[in-house]
């Protein structure tokens, strides 16, 4: 059921985002919280991060594991940013492992993932993709739940909708055709990142300059805390870390967990 992290901070390798002791590379193989959505994701990976504060961001993404791309390992080693969403892919059954169905999806300064899977693909949201244009549906990515996903989320950007309110959105209304979905969405233009948890894993590290937020923690550290399900995050780095976390509905409360708490 894939597995993604976000990362805002001073500039740091992409190697060293990826390859802590329990990092995302590692979790290509040896994931500890699939909750019964796989055993591995070796279906492809990709990464994308920012140059700078106003040019779209890079992306590599390839449909192999990423422990065997070698090429990747040696560009992910000189290779800094301060802004990153990576993401290693286990491929629902019928969907492509092509490179195009790999997270993260991409326009303009968006990035976007999804960790999990829509139930009863493609019919249950049928509904909801009709409400996409024509021109969307036939340059979807890839044919496959995530890309979906993504394109009712871009929609909704594209209207000038809130992050946070758009990925929301996009999350109540697959959860409600389609029950028993996983919607772990992942969405970041470079200074801000939303998540969501529903039916998967999703941990936040807020240090006193950065802030990490990933399907499982890259490291036995204490300060990790665990997302309940359900949830609704959005952090940011301005003026400080800042990490605020809701349940996920139109009405609840917010809670914040700063770097100062």
């Amino acid at each position: 059921m894939c597995r993604h992290l976000g990362y805002l901070g001073p500039a740091v390798p992409l190697a060293g985002l990826l390859d802590g002791p329990s990092g995302l590379l590692r979790q290509t193989w040896a994931p500890a919280d699939m909750r019964g959505g796989g055993t591995v994701n070796v279906d492809g990976f990709g990464v994308g991060w920012y140059l700078d504060d106003e040019a779209p961001p890079v992306r590599y993404r390839r449909a192999v594991p990423m422990w065997t791309d070698a090429s990747f390992a040696q560009l992910a080693a000189v290779t800094s940013s301060r802004a990153v969403l990576a993401a290693v892919r286990s491929a629902t059954f019928g969907m492509p492992v092509v490179d195009t169905a790999c997270a993260p999806f991409a326009e303009g300064r968006w990035l976007f993932s999804h960790n999990g899977r829509v139930t009863g693909w493609p019919h249950s949201v049928a509904g909801l993709a009709a409400s996409l244009s024509i021109v969307d549906l036939i340059t979807l990515d890839a044919p496959t739940d995530s890309a979906l996903l993504w394109a009712m989320v871009r929609e909704r950007l594209r209207s000038g909708v809130d992050p946070a309110d758009a990925v929301a959105e996009v999350a109540l209304l697959v959860a409600e055709v389609a029950p028993d979905s996983r919607l772990n969405f992942l969405l970041t233009d470079g200074t801000t990142l939303v998540a969501t948890t529903w039916w998967h894993s999703l941990s936040v590290l807020c240090g006193p300059d950065s802030v990490v937020v990933a399907s499982e923690p890259w490291a036995d550290d204490p300060q990790w805390t665990p997302v309940a399900d359900r949830s609704l995050l959005v952090a940011t780095l301005t003026p400080a870390p800042d990490v605020r976390v809701r349940a996920l509905g139109p009405t609840s409360p917010e809670r914040d967990t700063t770097a100062d708490d």
